[in-house]
């Protein structure tokens, strides 16, 4: 129990620590921002990837995310957790640009990157290529099913299993009530359950 105290509190002081950062760069102090920006632009081009399924469009997002948590510097106030704002501002560019339609012209296919990361992913150890190779279409029919998910479905998906966010968090960012993300979280999953039974 005393161990889950820590962490509790380790993460409370990491989510203050971010805001403190945020009202420094209200103040003017750029090092502060760019503290954010290392801290964050990775997860949030990961998070922009797995909505859009494009890896340069994911990055033009990311910077607009970032060009736009900078333009509201001024009117920052640590109502909510700086991650929960962050990913909100990362939603609603990542549902826009799904929305817009833009998303069919260019867009990469699923497996345009199988032969990188399937290169990336196998180590010195592993057991066999086929090994691999059926890990690595594992993966990509998850993605794939992720990726067919309604637009809300689909963002609560990837903010709950790969952001690991609350339910709090999910609401606040989506701009509904609790209830409604565990209904869009139940539907999500079920769906998913059912298109992938067969890798039970």
């Amino acid at each position: 129990m005393n161990e889950r105290v820590k962490t509790d509190m380790v993460a409370v002081a990491a989510l203050e620590y971010d805001a403190e950062l945020m009202l420094r760069v209200k103040e003017g102090d750029c090092a502060s921002f760019d503290l954010l920006l290392e801290k964050y632009r990775l997860p949030v081009i990961h998070f922009l990837y797995r909505m859009v399924q494009n890896h340069g469009i994911s990055e033009e997002l990311a910077q607009e995310v970032f060009l736009r948590v900078y333009r509201s510097r001024a009117t920052y106030e640590p109502t909510a957790k700086f991650t929960t704002w962050l990913f909100r501002i990362a939603t609603h560019l990542a549902l826009n640009w799904l929305r817009d339609g833009r998303h069919e012209k260019g867009q990469e296919r699923l497996d345009d990157d199988v032969g990188t990361a399937a290169s990336r992913d196998v180590a010195d150890r592993t057991p066999s290529v086929e090994h691999s190779l059926v890990r690595q279409a594992r993966l990509e029919e998850v993605r794939r099913a992720v990726q067919m998910l309604p637009e809300k479905q689909r963002a609560a998906v990837l903010m709950h299993k790969y952001e690991e966010m609350e339910y709090s968090q999910i609401a606040a960012v989506l701009g509904c009530s609790e209830s409604a993300v565990k209904s869009l979280l139940f539907r999500a999953y079920e769906t998913l359950r059912a298109r992938l039974a067969h890798m039970a």
